[in-house]
């Protein structure tokens, strides 16, 4: 059976496999006090973060270039139910979800409190005002120490030298990428061995702390329902990813679950 898990930053990490895939056990606090840890000691220069759910997973699952960059990230976060559901099944009864929308927050507070700053790259210039106008309103001692729109991007695009020496020139901390999955994580394995701060990608952060997307409510969280809440609201746009991945997922975890109760 796991240990109960401290709240102080993570040194050993704890992962537990999800389909095949390393995903960490923590929380809100132990995770961002480790992130923060790192910052401080100035030891994650090319480092990433990968915020998982089930689409990135069932990705990962059947490519593997790409688990490749989840298993070198500095932490992978379990966003989504699913996810903490199976790491608790494995024995890690402490298991908890730590999304991006929450991690980011969690983490522009200690940067604002800690003299940390951050620089948010992704989604549209609108979008990028709304959500660092609501940023300094929260948090009100944070420094945005720069922001980038950039151009519409190829799900794997080249290394930017000019954007990489913008972000190290800024002197920011932590890196948000909201670029969408896989595309954010392949920006980040790509750029993150030249960066100085922790590149974390967020996905549709940026829109439900910017307000132009509505987060689900914390019930639906909880039970597991945002991909429905979202399939909701953007039908026409997501319902091949979930009908693909949620269906591969279920899948590749009875697969899982058949083998760890093989007696």
């Amino acid at each position: 059976m796991a240990t109960h898990l401290e709240t102080h930053a993570v040194i050993d990490r704890i992962q537990a496999e999800v389909i095949g895939v390393p995903v960490d056990i923590g929380n809100i606090a132990s995770m961002s006090a480790y992130l923060m840890t790192l910052a401080n000691q100035k030891k994650a220069s090319g480092g990433y973060v990968c915020i998982a759910n089930v689409h990135m997973l069932t990705i990962a699952h059947a490519n593997r270039a790409f688990k490749s960059i989840l298993k070198e990230a500095l932490l992978v976060t379990p966003d989504g139910m699913p996810l903490v559901w199976t790491q608790k099944i494995r024995g890690f009864e402490d298991a908890q979800r730590v999304s991006g929308p929450d991690l980011m927050l969690e983490l522009c507070k200690q940067a604002s409190q800690n003299g940390h700053s951050i620089f948010l790259i992704g989604a549209d210039d609108p979008t990028l005002d709304l959500l660092s106008n609501n940023l300094l309103r929260q948090f009100p001692g944070l420094k945005i120490a720069g922001v980038h729109a950039p151009e519409k991007l190829p799900e794997q695009g080249p290394l930017d030298e000019a954007l990489v020496d913008k972000i190290n020139r800024s002197g920011a901390s932590f890196l948000f990428v909201g670029l969408g999955c896989p595309k954010q994580e392949y920006w980040c394995a790509t750029h993150a061995p030249k960066l100085r701060p922790i590149a974390l990608g967020v996905g549709a952060a940026f829109d439900f702390h910017a307000g132009t997307k509505k987060r689900p409510p914390a019930f639906i969280q909880q039970w597991g329902l945002e991909w429905l809440y979202r399939l909701l609201s953007e039908p026409g746009r997501l319902w091949k990813r979930y009908l693909v991945s949620n269906s591969a997922f279920v899948y590749y975890s009875l697969l899982d679950l058949l083998h760890i109760n093989k007696p």
